[in-house]
């Protein structure tokens, strides 16, 4: 059976489900149970002849006999009964539930995994079909899988600007669903990039990454997207953590640090307070080792993956606008961050390019360095992607293509030959100036919210966007508006609004 054969039975039996009421996100779940388990299988057989740690009446084969409801009951109890196991197979099946009723099309679906040989498969095949489903997910905006998926151009774009390197260690302590791990892995298996012998092969596999995941779901569907990209091994321990990074510092420090935490403004708690009505508590992390203490979840993130970082150690994060012009705690991390380490670019996001609406982000590039009186943050360069740039997630989502600009002014070869392409005098519209410390300082609240480009459509009324791109855009700023405002009522009135 060819690649393109396997990828379109599993999308046509995807729509054969949504007819069910099986969305994307439930789908995507029993296929990592199933996929898992054969491959399991498969590894347990010769010429593998593995112990896969799973017992025999809980298998594939054990599977593969039953129907009606037999099956499902059964199927039931294999999840439950997985669910406990330790390592990587207990955070495949930890929580785990059987979505699809209908025991004949959970049959079909058991008939379409186990004709197929997972484990020949070549990690692309296996990446294409995954990555797909889990793309369609996030597209599904009522299952709000959205919040856990970046953009793949850009990720790739911020890979391609830190230049992984072999034996050295990766790290996200928000890693949604893998991106920036598969991104890494791909820029590290490039032959274009490097030819790696056995040693760095062994180092990539078992322990290049590492990563932390809240939410049990999606961190089934990260664990299992990385191993059928061929990172870990099936009876291993988990790469992915379902604690909370904030609450302790991190246990080891990294090389490297690729993340988008998640958006939401606060860290709280829900609670039911006295007349039954749902409270939100602010949840402060009590850290030493951070700068300020704060409930701001983004600018704890910032400070937390600071402290990841080896004293050599560089990152890149997705933060959204209030990490770069907020007061107070968020002022005080910004002075920090420059002073102890070198926050050398700053990549303004345009919108329209996310799945969850009104998102104003951008990317922070920093190295950590090791301590010293001069603040070590002496210029920084920021591209303006966002002025008169105009993305929507239907017709004109972001490609790679659209970043390469950025890419070659980022000069990832070496960064400290740059040169700018704004120029008061000769080219006003140009996207990429630096700022000096001093500048910076100099700003009210230390303020990295910097724009220096016209915003076109205020003027040119004769070169307006699609009535759609306008449309898109109109919507996006009503919902970043909505969500500021959300936030206001929320710690004003301690309830959600």
């Amino acid at each position: 059976m060819t690649a393109d054969t396997i990828i379109s039975k599993v999308w046509s039996f995807c729509t054969t489900l949504r007819d069910d009421g099986v969305g994307y996100g439930d789908y995507l779940e029993q296929l990592t149970y199933l996929i898992f388990l054969k491959m399991a299988d498969e590894y347990s057989q010769p010429p593998y002849n593995r112990e896969v740690g799973i017992p025999e009446e809980y298998n594939w084969k054990s599977l593969c006999t039953p129907k009606g409801a037999a099956l499902e009951t059964h199927y039931m109890t294999l999840l439950r009964e997985l669910g406990k196991k330790k390592g990587m197979l207990g955070q495949i099946f930890t929580k785990s539930q059987n979505k699809i009723q209908d025991p004949a099309k959970l049959s079909r679906l058991i008939t379409m995994v186990n004709d197929t040989n997972w484990v020949m498969l070549d990690a692309d095949t296996k990446g294409t079909i995954y990555e797909g489903l889990l793309e369609k997910n996030a597209e599904d905006t009522k299952s709000g899988a959205g919040q856990y998926f970046t953009p793949r151009a850009l990720i790739k774009a911020m890979v391609a600007c830190m230049r992984p390197e072999p034996h050295k260690t990766i790290a996200d302590p928000a890693c949604g669903t893998g991106g920036f791990f598969l991104a890494a892995y791909d820029y590290l298996t490039n032959e274009e990039n490097y030819t790696l012998d056995k040693h760095q092969k062994f180092f990539l596999k078992h322990l290049t990454f590492s990563g932390n995941e809240i939410v049990s779901s999606t961190r089934r569907m990260c664990l299992m997207n990385m191993f059928l990209h061929n990172i870990g091994e099936i009876d291993g321990e988990s790469a992915v953590s379902s604690t909370d990074a904030l609450i302790a510092p991190p246990s080891q420090t990294v090389d490297m640090v690729l993340a988008n935490p998640p958006f939401g403004k606060k860290s709280s708690m829900t609670f039911t307070n006295e007349e039954g009505e749902q409270e939100k508590d602010d949840l402060t992390y009590n850290r030493q080792d951070f700068w300020a203490t704060t409930s701001n979840k983004q600018v704890n993130f910032v400070q937390h993956i600071r402290t990841m970082l080896k004293s050599t150690g560089r990152a890149a994060i997705v933060v959204p606008d209030n990490v770069l012009f907020e007061g107070g705690a968020g002022e005080t991390v910004r002075k920090k961050l420059m002073e102890t380490t070198e926050l050398h670019t700053i990549l303004r996001l345009p919108t329209g390019i996310f799945y969850a609406n009104g998102v104003k982000a951008n990317v922070l590039f920093f190295d950590n360095r090791p301590a010293q009186k001069e603040p070590w943050t002496k210029e920084v360069w920021i591209y303006d992607y966002r002025t008169n740039i105009h993305h929507t997630l239907k017709k004109k989502p972001l490609r790679f293509e659209d970043l390469r600009e950025f890419i070659d002014c980022y000069n990832p070869k070496n960064r400290h030959d740059r040169r700018e392409t704004w120029n008061a005098e000769t080219n006003p519209e140009g996207r990429w100036r630096k700022y000096s410390y001093s500048d910076i300082i100099a700003r009210d609240k230390t303020s990295l919210d910097i724009f220096w480009l016209k915003d076109k459509s205020l003027s040119d009324l004769d070169n307006l966007p699609e009535p759609e791109e306008l449309a898109e855009e109109i919507i996006e700023n009503i919902e970043a508006g909505l969500n500021s405002f959300r936030q206001i009522a929320t710690s004003l009135g301690g309830k959600e609004a």
